[in-house]
């Protein structure tokens, strides 16, 4: 089965998409007390992609079904802390505003790559002005 070419790269915006909302929660909860950080590992989510198995598994009744619609193809994995809390939450604000921003800066630039590619194709239909 041969995907379109964008094909990758949708998947790869679909990800990031995602692991932007997983970021999100756990900034979001930084104080929330035994709250566990998640995050969703890239290379278990390149490789479901390429062997075809997109949906995130679901192991809760509680979880949303969006974040489980095969939108990216990844497990959602807890982080291990450096510096538990007293609470027991595992939220570190300053790591994830690192991985938030670094995610960020890839969603963008796979978009840039994405509008060049489309728009050397564009140039290659349209034979140039």
């Amino acid at each position: 089965m041969k995907l379109h070419p964008f094909a990758q790269h949708e998947q790869a915006l679909h990800f990031r998409a995602l692991r932007n909302e997983v970021l999100s929660s756990n900034i979001a909860n930084a104080d929330t007390p035994n709250y566990k950080a998640r995050d969703v590992d890239f290379g278990a989510a390149l490789k479901n992609a390429q062997n075809g198995t997109l949906a995130l598994r679901k192991t809760s009744a509680l979880h949303s079904a969006a974040a489980n619609a095969g939108r990216a193809g990844g497990d959602l994995k807890f982080r291990v802390p450096t510096q538990p809390s007293i609470d027991g939450n595992t939220v570190q604000t300053d790591v994830e505003q690192a991985a938030f921003a670094e995610n960020a800066l890839q969603y963008r630039a796979s978009l840039t790559f994405l509008n060049g590619t489309i728009q050397t194709l564009r140039y290659a239909l349209k034979g140039g002005d």
